[in-house]
């Protein structure tokens, strides 16, 4: 049986993203939202919505494929979640 890993952008209501990969998303999301690290990147800077993500059953593609989006500038990274979200809508279905 083959495994599904997530890489995924969450973004603020400034704006702000978050770039990571997991085998679990909505747990991940859950994670995120509910503060879990109140010294993480995320938790700081609100990135509570799923703007973008991609699948994989390759998690060393997955790996590397996060590690690309982050290199991205910031005017690249906001091109590719406005592609496939153009209004930044969270895609997770649950809401920030």
């Amino acid at each position: 049986m083959s495994r599904t890993y997530f890489v995924y952008v969450l973004a603020s209501e400034t704006r702000e993203l978050y770039i990571g990969v997991t085998r679990d998303l909505s747990r991940r999301l859950a994670e995120h939202r509910s503060g879990y690290d109140l010294d993480s990147y995320s938790f700081r800077h609100r990135t509570t919505r799923l703007v973008y993500f991609e699948m994989t059953t390759d998690v060393q593609a997955a790996l590397r494929r996060e590690k690309r989006l982050k290199r991205l500038s910031r005017q690249r990274k906001l091109r590719l979640i406005e592609t496939k979200n153009p209004g930044w809508k969270d895609l997770s279905g649950n809401g920030a």
